[in-house]
């Protein structure tokens, strides 16, 4: 078989750490957002990607890219969400088919008062482990996968 299939050493050695860490950090910073604000890491992920757009609105289709969620997953997370009163949702004024969420007062408040405690847990666990030097390598990085992976720039982060 040609050699060339498999990952020489150094690759897998690379390789199933990235794994490790793809598998070990969601139940970290969900543990966190659980234990802290009741949430889970995409409900909060969704909050968070509503407090940044203007006027901290969505549609739906757009919050479902941003947060790399099929709509019926972002739909059912929204309803919980709404149900807490922390989003609502309303006809899209430019385009009555579509749906807009809307981050409330309450969901602002959320995502003031749960940031603090995921940011901690973001930097104890991916940040401080790193030399300032690792960690534009890992932005570095990280561009490059997500040009691959992301080539639309659904994510809207900034390459």
């Amino acid at each position: 078989m040609n050699e060339d299939v498999w990952l020489s050493d150094v690759q897998q050695r690379a390789w199933v750490k990235f794994i490790a860490v793809v598998e070990l950090l969601p139940g970290v910073l969900d543990s966190q957002l659980q234990h802290d604000a009741d949430l889970t890491h995409f409900e909060y992920f969704t909050l968070a990607m509503l407090s940044e757009a203007p006027n901290r609105v969505f549609r739906m289709t757009e919050l479902a890219s941003a947060t790399n969620s099929t709509l019926p997953r972002l739909s059912h997370v929204v309803s919980r969400l709404e149900k807490r009163g922390y989003i609502e949702r309303a006809p899209c004024p430019e385009d009555r088919r579509a749906t807009n969420a809307q981050l409330t007062e309450a969901g602002w408040e959320k995502v003031v008062a749960t940031a603090p405690g995921h940011v901690a847990t973001v930097r104890e666990n991916v940040i401080d482990p790193l030399t300032p030097d690792d960690v534009a390598d890992l932005n570095r990085i990280m561009g490059k996968m997500l040009v691959k992976l992301d080539p639309e720039n659904r994510f809207r982060v900034q390459r």
